[in-house]
């Protein structure tokens, strides 16, 4: 068996993996249980290879489908002036998304600079009190 003939049409195995993980991790944890509920040596497995292929903790179903879906985004649809309107608009959109971002970061240091100007000019206040307050009175 080639690696085109396995690629077109996998095997159950495959096929079943591909389900769960475009449910989930919640699909894969349902599987496993009713795996010990039948049979636990098929359960202990089920776990075992859920650890081995870090399917328990590095959420690689959901990088999986958020793989689907960017590939899914970025097809061409057959019609070149809808494709030419896509891509414009998002151009567009990341544009406005890099701007709004830049305008954020201008606030906050805009903010952050009025807070600290605030905090040395509430310093030096409380400094030239104190200085006053140190100083002796002529009697």
């Amino acid at each position: 068996m080639t690696t085109a003939m396995t690629a077109a049409n996998p095997s159950w195995f495959a096929r079943i993996e591909g389900w769960l993980d475009d449910r989930g991790k919640g699909a894969w944890i349902i599987v496993m249980i009713l795996a010990f509920i039948i049979c636990w040596p098929i359960g202990l497995a089920l776990l075992a290879y859920m650890i081995w292929s870090k399917r328990m903790f590095n959420g690689s179903c959901r990088n999986a489908r958020r793989t689907r879906r960017l590939g899914h985004c970025t097809r061409s649809s057959g019609n070149t002036a809808f494709d030419a309107y896509r891509a414009e608009t998002l151009r567009r959109l990341e544009e406005e998304q890099t701007a709004f971002e830049a305008f954020l970061q201008r606030l906050r240091d805009a903010k952050d600079k009025a807070e600290f100007d605030a905090f040395i000019d509430d310093r030096s206040k409380t400094a030239d009190t104190d200085t006053d307050a140190d100083t002796p009175q002529p009697a």
